[in-house]
C-alpha cells in the first residue's frame, strides 16, 4: 500500500512551534539571568548602605571629641594664666608690704643705694616672691588632686581672707613684739604658724608642703645673706633669724589656701592607684 504524503501546513505549522519553544526558553532564561543579578545588585547595596552610616557616624563622634577636648585644653590653659597671673599679684603686693614693714622696724637691712627707691625695698623682692607665690598656689590643688584628697574644709573666700589677716599679723607680730631673747619669740611664732595651719588648712599635704617651702625658703635666705644681698640685724640662726621659718611656713599655708580657693572652678580628677 501506498502511504500518504504529509501535507505541506503540517510540516510548516511543526516547526514554527517548536521555534516559538525554544525563543520562549531563551527569554525565560534571560530574564532569570535579569532577575538574579538585580537581586545581587539589591543585596549589595543594602548591606554596604549600613556601613557606610556606621563609617561616617564614628568620622563625625571622632571629630566631636577630639573638638570637645581641645576645647576643654584650651579653657584649662587659659584658667590657668589667669591662675597664675592674680597669685603673682598677690605675693608682690604681700612682699611689697610686709618687707616695708621689716625695714621700718630694722629687722632688715638693705643697702642704701638699694632703698632710695619709690617702694623703699630692693627691686627684686616683689618679682621673686610674685613668682614663689604662683608656683606654691599652683603646686597645692595639683598635689591635693594627686593624692586623691581634696581639700574640702572651709573652702570660702571668707576663710582665706581671715587667714591672710592672721598670716598679716604674725609678721607684724615678729617685727613688734618685744621678748627677752629671739627664743621666745621664735617659739611664739611657730605656735601661732601651726594654729593658722589648723584653723585654715588641717591637710596633711598643706603641712608637708608649709614645711618643706620653709626649710627652702629659709636655706634661699641664707644664700642671700652670706652672699651681702641683705643682712638681718642680730641674727641668731645662721646668718638669719630663728623665727624667720615661722613666717614662710604660714606664708606657705596662706598662697595655697588662696591657690586652692582660685582652683574652686576647675572640676577635680578622680584619684586612680
Amino acid at each position: 500500500m501506498v502511504k500518504p504524503m504529509p501535507r505541506l501546513e503540517n510540516c510548516t505549522w511543526s516547526c514554527s512551534c517548536a521555534a516559538r519553544g525554544r525563543h520562549k526558553n531563551q527569554l525565560g532564561k534571560t530574564a532569570v539571568g535579569l532577575a538574579a543579578k538585580v537581586g545581587e545588585m539589591l543585596s549589595s547595596s543594602v548591606s554596604s548602605s549600613p556601613l557606610t552610616l556606621v563609617g561616617h557616624g564614628t568620622r563625625s563622634t571622632s571629630s566631636l571629641r577630639s573638638s570637645s577636648s581641645s576645647t576643654s585644653s584650651l579653657n584649662l590653659n587659659q584658667h590657668l594664666v589667669q591662675r597664675s597671673l592674680v597669685l603673682f599679684a598677690v605675693g608682690a603686693f604681700m612682699a611689697l608690704v610686709l618687707n616695708l614693714l621689716q625695714i621700718q622696724r630694722n629687722v632688715t637691712l638693705f643697702p642704701e643705694e638699694v632703698i632710695a627707691t619709690i617702694f623703699s625695698s630692693a627691686w627684686w623682692v616683689p618679682p621673686c616672691c610674685g613668682t614663689a607665690a604662683a608656683v606654691v598656689g599652683l603646686l597645692y590643688p595639683c598635689i591635693d588632686s594627686h593624692l586623691g584628697e581634696p581639700h574640702k574644709f572651709k573652702r570660702e573666700w571668707a576663710s582665706v581672707m581671715r587667714c591672710i589677716a592672721v598670716f598679716v599679723g604674725i609678721n607684724h607680730a615678729s617685727a613688734k613684739l618685744d621678748f627677752a631673747n629671739n627664743i621666745q619669740l621664735s617659739l611664739t611664732l611657730a605656735a601661732l604658724s601651726l594654729g593658722l595651719w589648723w584653723t585654715f588648712d588641717r591637710s596633711r599635704s598643706g603641712l608637708g608642703l608649709g614645711i618643706t617651702i620653709a626649710f627652702l625658703a629659709t636655706l634661699i635666705t641664707q644664700f642671700l645673706v652670706y652672699n651681702g644681698v641683705y643682712q638681718y640685724t642680730s641674727p641668731d640662726f645662721l646668718y638669719i633669724r630663728s623665727w624667720l621659718p615661722c613666717i614662710f611656713f604660714s606664708g606657705g599655708v596662706t598662697v595655697g589656701n588662696i591657690g586652692r580657693q582660685l582652683a574652686m572652678g576647675i572640676p577635680e580628677k578622680p584619684h586612680t592607684d
